[in-house]
């Protein structure tokens, strides 16, 4: 927890939390972070994607590699823990391990990812990713750091990935547990709309002859929350903007997520449509891009029971719960079967200062995670 505040206070931005990824902010974060993984006993190097990659390497040379972590950017005015949270349980985990005389037949890697959150770019998990080898021509075309492909890692080399993160949402809380298992994380479809009318004069263009741009975006703002998913517009701009000028250009964000693509994708066709037919009846133009999407992942059942059996252990009521918020996890799913702990956070409060959680669940996580590497370590002694 004291390390979560240190971390806290390397940003970007002067009176508020903002790490983006390749920044000097995330710089001095991978160098403080670093520090910390070797004094767990870790080597401790960055990739071509500025991930933060800490091996502690096995008995076994021709092991695979279970990989922990999560990741150290954040979101413009952040909360601390969003991320932060999952690098440093897994390095107190390492720690634990170690104090606890653990032989690890297999090679275990804690990684802190350079961009989960996309602030920079607007397309999430570059870190993960770059690492899992699937960055698209159009994700190299949107970024200056060409070289991140070279954080490539051979699609067989892990043999899973775990994941502990604030919860974002009051689901916990409402039970009263400290910590849930993930069983899947949901789709996500983000979207850069547009539509394009007439400025015009305040007080002389009559009502009926306007064509009005944020009139339109408003309508589909207020259709994204009947579209049948999760729905957020989330960043709304309009062009020269002025008290007494007709809006003429409006520009707006939006994003869908869905544990169903089907239910999604049909959201997401459903708004278009709706978009199509504001501009027709508006006499607009629009522009309606896709930004970034990826589809919904399903948590490994032999992991997920791993860790449901390690909360129970510790005397805990099991609670499984979907994650409505994207993870490193869903990005590294491609490559490895991947699992998810959640810990409580006050008020399901997260991308804010506010954001809060208690020692004792952290502890309590800490403890869940290492048993859980333990387990892993009996499987594959």
């Amino acid at each position: 927890m004291r390390r979560c505040d240190e971390l806290g206070a390397i940003s970007d931005e002067r009176g508020r939390l903002t790490r983006t990824f390749a920044s000097p902010a995330m710089r001095r974060a991978n160098q403080l972070v670093g520090a910390w993984m070797r004094e767990a006993g870790l080597q401790v190097h960055e990739d071509a994607a500025f991930n933060l990659i800490g091996r502690l390497p096995g008995t076994n040379r021709g092991a695979k590699t279970f990989l922990l972590g999560s990741h150290l950017d954040t979101v413009r005015d952040a909360g601390k823990y969003d991320g932060p949270l999952g690098v440093l349980t897994a390095i107190a985990t390492v720690q634990l391990l170690r104090e606890r005389d653990v032989t690890l037949p297999l090679h275990l890697e804690v990684a802190g990812f350079s961009d989960e959150e996309g602030v920079r770019y607007q397309t999430t998990y570059l870190g993960s990713r770059a690492l899992a080898g699937t960055l698209t021509a159009a994700d190299l075309a949107r970024i200056q750091e060409k070289q991140i492909v070279e954080a490539r890692r051979k699609k067989n080399e892990f043999l899973g990935y775990a994941e502990v993160h604030i919860e974002q949402g009051p689901v916990l809380e409402k039970n009263n547990l400290p910590v849930g298992v993930v069983t899947a994380i949901a789709g996500q479809s983000r979207l850069r709309v547009e539509f394009h009318g007439v400025a015009g004069h305040a007080g002389t263009v009559p009502m009926n002859l306007r064509h009005d741009a944020l009139a339109g975006a408003a309508e589909l703002v207020l259709a994204a929350e009947d579209c049948g998913a999760l729905a957020t517009v989330g960043k709304l701009e309009v062009a020269n903007g002025a008290s007494n000028v007709i809006p003429g250009n409006v520009s707006l964000t939006l994003d869908v997520r869905d544990q169903q693509d089907a239910r999604r994708i049909a959201a997401v066709k459903a708004l278009q449509t709706k978009a199509k037919t504001i501009a027709r009846q508006r006499g607009l133009k629009l522009i309606w891009q896709p930004v970034h999407q990826t589809g919904a992942v399903q948590c490994d059942k032999k992991l997920t029971q791993i860790f449901s059996n390690g909360v129970a252990q510790s005397g805990l009521k099991v609670l499984t719960l979907p994650s409505g918020a994207g993870h490193d996890a869903a990005a590294l799913s491609t490559i490895c079967p991947v699992a998810m702990l959640f810990v409580r956070c006050k008020g399901g409060v997260s991308h804010n200062p506010a954001e809060s959680i208690k020692t004792a669940d952290v502890a309590i996580a800490i403890g869940v995670l290492a048993d859980f590497i333990q387990t892993l370590v009996k499987r594959y002694a």
